[in-house]
């Protein structure tokens, strides 16, 4: 576990400064109905895809269940699961991102969610009946991210629904040219995953969903059943 420790809180605080630093204003617009690239038009239209994915693998009806919503960004899963009626933490490394979320949350949802800017895997969040991380674990290793599902399922009750970047020829390139001529201003390295090996590792408890893949955005979706 101490591995763990060093290599996921050395990925997290990568993971803060980009995205409260310097990529602040890139995900408010890209997660907002401004115009964008149509590159980034890809990116927003595949998320929207994953999230509603991910969303189909719990109940229609979640009225009064606990859930986690791990790296909710600028906070369009958290509040579709608070229209569902769940009870929602929203958790986010990014205080800026966390600040836009409970910006666009609808009045009628605030008295619904906690949102906390803190690690999405401190047991101070508390106990939950399921938990959503969407992208929120595509910068760490296999071994990190065998160790944070280990984590959150202690404390879960139900499905933990994640999603891995696949591990194609394409995503593996781009990894290997990330860490050959890394710069300061650029995304944190996204990890590809097979996730074949995810489920050996996990005897089975992790299994596939489904793979989306729009334009430049190309995600597993995956889950854990307790």
């Amino acid at each position: 576990m101490s591995d763990f420790g060093s290599t996921y809180s050395g990925t997290r605080d990568r993971v803060e400064t980009y995205f409260d630093r310097t990529a602040t204003a890139v995900w408010d617009r890209l997660t907002s109905d401004a115009p964008v690239s149509r590159i980034r038009q890809t990116v927003r239209e595949g998320r929207d895809r994953m999230r509603a994915t991910m969303l189909s693998r719990l109940p229609e009806d979640l009225g009064g269940a606990r859930v986690l919503d791990a790296g909710c960004g600028t906070g369009a899963m958290t509040a579709e699961l608070a229209a569902r009626g769940a009870i929602v933490t929203a958790a986010d490394i990014s205080p800026a991102l966390i600040g836009i979320a409970r910006e666009r949350l609808p009045g009628s949802l605030q008295s619904a969610v906690r949102f906390v800017a803190g690690d999405m895997l401190s047991d101070d969040l508390g106990r939950f009946d399921y938990v959503l991380a969407m992208d929120s674990l595509i910068y760490y290793g296999t071994a990190d991210i065998l160790a944070a599902i280990g984590r959150l399922a202690a404390r879960t009750d139900g499905r933990i629904v994640f999603t891995v970047p696949p591990k194609t020829a394409l995503l593996s390139a781009m990894w290997t040219m990330g860490r050959l001529f890394p710069r300061s201003d650029r995304s944190p390295l996204m990890v590809p995953q097979d996730h074949r090996a995810l489920t050996r590792a996990t005897a089975g408890r992790i299994a596939h969903v489904a793979r989306v893949s729009r334009g430049f955005y190309i995600s597993d979706c995956l889950e854990h059943r307790a």
